[in-house]
Order: C-alpha cells, then sequence, then structure tokens
C-alpha cells in the first residue's frame, strides 16, 4: 500500500508580520502548535514527579520505609544506595511526595518512619491498642525527667515535693519511655535517668529539644495562670552520652559508698 501523501499548509502572513530575508513564508513557532493543541502547560502533577535518573532509588528508600516495623535511620537507609545518593534530599523529596496522600513520611528520634496522616487518625481508632492509663504522680515524674534529664530519684522527689513512690519508676521503665542513664558522681552515686527513642516515637518527636516550652504550655491550660514571676521552664536535653558529673552504670550502687584513691595517689 502506497502511504498518503502529506500536504503541507504555508502560515499566511497578516499584514505587517515578518517574514523570511527572501520574503518566504514565516517560521512556525514551536510553542504555538503545542498551545493550539493543548499543550500550553503541562498538569502540576507531572512538574513534581522525581526525575528518572532519581527514581529508582526514592523506590528503594520507600520500600524500606514500608516495610520496616520500626523508624530507621539514615545511616540504616544509606547502605542500601549509592555512594553519591544523597539520602536527606531523597528523603525529604519523598516526604513532599507523601504530604498530602493518607500517610506521610515523618522523622522522629531522630529516623524515618510512615505514619498515618494526622487528619485521618480517627479512622484507626477503634483498632488502636488501649494502654493503661498512668497515674498523676507517673506523669509528674515522666515530665520532671523530660525536661531536666539526666536528673537523679532525690532530685525528682525535690522538685516535686514528695517521697516518690518505689513503682513510679519502674512502671515507666517497663512502658519504655524512661531509662537508666548513668551514675551521678556523688555520695552513693546515685542513678540517673533520660528518656528513650520510644518516649520520641510515642508522642511525635524528632527530639527532646522539640517539647512545649513556657509559652505553649500555658496555652494549652497545662500550667497555672498563677506562676511565680521567676518561673521558667527548663530547655530539655537529651545527650545520648554520659555528662562529665555522671559515671557509667556499673561504677557502683546507690548504698555503695566512694572509692579510696588509689594508695599513693596525691602525695607529693
Amino acid at each position: 500500500m502506497v502511504p498518503p501523501k502529506l500536504t503541507v499548509v504555508p502560515h499566511r502572513a497578516e499584514p505587517g508580520e515578518a517574514r523570511y530575508a527572501d520574503d518566504s513564508e514565516p517560521a512556525v513557532d514551536a510553542s504555538e502548535v503545542l498551545a493550539h493543541e493543548g499543550w500550553r502547560g503541562l498538569p502540576p502533577n507531572v512538574g513534581r514527579l522525581p526525575s528518572a535518573d532519581r527514581r529508582n532509588q526514592l523506590r528503594i528508600l520507600e520500600a524500606l520505609l514500608f516495610a520496616a516495623s520500626e523508624p530507621l535511620a539514615e545511616a540504616f537507609l544509606r547502605k542500601h544506595l549509592g555512594a553519591d545518593d544523597d539520602v536527606a534530599a531523597l528523603l525529604e523529596e519523598l516526604k513532599g511526595f507523601y504530604a498530602s496522600r493518607g500517610i506521610n513520611l515523618v522523622k522522629v528520634a531522630g529516623k524515618w518512619a510512615f505514619r498515618t496522616a494526622e487528619d485521618l487518625s480517627y479512622l484507626l481508632e477503634r483498632n488502636a491498642v488501649e494502654q493503661r492509663r498512668l497515674s498523676k504522680a507517673a506523669l509528674e515524674t515522666l515530665a520532671i525527667i523530660a525536661y531536666h534529664q539526666p536528673v537523679t530519684r532525690a532530685e525528682i522527689e525535690e522538685i516535686r515535693g514528695v517521697v516518690a513512690s518505689a513503682g513510679t519508676l519502674d512502671v515507666l521503665m517497663e512502658i519504655g519511655w524512661v531509662r537508666p542513664r548513668g551514675r551521678r558522681r556523688a555520695p552513693g552515686r546515685p542513678i540517673t535517668y533520660g528518656t528513650t527513642e520510644q518516649f520520641l516515637d510515642h508522642f511525635g518527636l524528632d527530639s527532646i529539644k522539640d517539647l512545649p516550652g513556657l509559652a505553649e504550655l500555658k496555652g494549652a491550660g497545662l500550667l497555672d495562670s498563677n506562676l511565680p514571676p521567676n518561673f521558667t521552664v527548663p530547655e530539655p536535653t537529651d545527650v545520648a552520652a554520659l555528662m562529665p558529673d555522671e559515671l557509667p552504670l556499673d561504677a557502683g550502687d546507690e548504698d555503695g559508698e566512694e572509692p579510696l584513691p588509689p594508695l599513693g595517689e596525691g602525695e607529693g
């Protein structure tokens, strides 16, 4: 079969329209043709699609995060990509892609995980596991540890103004929100306590510094409006390494005595 013959219809210039130097018809602008055919602009979602050379890396990250039962660190994700791949930029791109979807990519405790979008959380309420309610003493103790860590039992009791129950700290450690950090460089070497990654994960915090400050606590009605003029909320810190005034947990027990210096130490 002989293919049909194509006929080119020349563009007729309007009066005053520029022509070629040889007085032929003017060139056809490709953008005008695309606009005429409905391609004036790409749909918004097309412009946001990742480039081809990044798509495979994004799919790898997506698969790892989707299958994980707990948040994943960037160092772990980096092992599955090329040495030159920018994992942080890829995660931010993936986060933006899921920002308006039913699940979101969020950063908790310095790690990454998929979470149900906050505005859709009500759909899962019937399937949520009912947690045991903490006592007022446990909540107060948890708040003191979160804002004052590393902190000892005696320091907790001093802040609360009452003697801490023997089981309060045990309950918080059983849940996994509080952990023993080390021992204070003080007589008796009391144990110091701090929060855990599970605490950050449960409350959706990236770091302990994301805890609400004084103004936010007042706005939420969690603090009495008639506070002393000099009342402040400490800036929480959570350093994984032991502080200068802390010793390792195996340095001694709370009932022990400070060890004597080695014989001859300090003699001139």
